[in-house]
């Protein structure tokens, strides 16, 4: 069994969810009583978003780096970060990474190929939906990605930011992020929706229209961390 590193706090709410998931999923595979070596560094979202906002991903990196590089320290064999959007600069941090590192955005698309899927939703923050490295991972599988128009974008980063970091989860903030996905399934014909956002399970998780599931990021990324835990 090896022992993982999970950079959290990115927001705090779905490093909860992780922790559980894990444990869960750990337990329901390893039946004789026992719980995984797990190390959380658990970071300040807001410093994380500041440096977004600012575009500065140098800086984003070395705060990442740095806290892979402490839980390494601390006996982590493998790390994951426990957020979609630090993705902007997982493959900057895992080139300097003293450790293996489990990639949200690798797994989420093995997973994506695996159904089948051929024509995608993204929803996330404002940060994820604008940049590349989802369209560009699943490009390479064969899978579009499309994303919701610049209103609805603006929409869903306003409740990501302004609610859903702060453990805020409104009916009609759910009410409002099924409105677009119903259009995109109408106009776009979507097949699934990838929930780029690790806060955005808790608000959405069974509530999928019956004919366009969800890609929950964070149960993906967690059933590969423990597939890693135990190889």
């Amino acid at each position: 069994m090896k022992s993982l590193g999970i950079v959290g706090g990115i927001g705090p709410e779905s490093t909860i969810e992780y922790y559980r998931f894990i444990l869960e999923g750990y337990r329901a595979r390893v039946t004789d009583g026992s719980a995984p070596h797990l190390l959380i560094d658990s970071l300040d979202v807001n410093r994380g978003i500041a440096m977004l906002e600012a575009n500065d991903l140098a800086g984003l990196t070395n705060y990442l780096s740095a806290s892979v590089e402490r839980m390494a320290r601390a006996g982590a064999e493998i790390a994951l970060i426990a957020a979609n959007t630090p993705h902007l600069v997982f493959d900057a941090v895992e080139k300097g990474a003293p450790i293996p590192m489990l990639s949200m955005v690798a797994a989420v698309c093995d997973h994506a190929r695996g159904l089948g899927l051929k024509r995608l939703g993204l929803f996330g923050t404002g940060f994820t939906m604008r940049a590349r490295f989802y369209h560009d991972a699943f490009a390479r599988a064969g899978i579009e990605l499309l994303v919701p128009d610049e209103k609805e974008q603006a929409m869903i980063h306003q409740i990501y930011l302004g609610q859903l970091l702060k453990n805020q989860f409104l009916p009609e903030s759910r009410s409002a992020i099924l409105q677009v996905l119903e259009r995109m399934r109408e106009e776009e014909k979507v097949e699934a929706v990838v929930l780029a956002g690790t806060e955005l399970p808790l608000l959405l998780r069974g509530a999928a229209p019956e004919n366009v599931p969800f890609l929950d990021t964070t149960m993906i990324h967690v059933r590969a961390a423990i597939e890693a835990i135990l190889a």
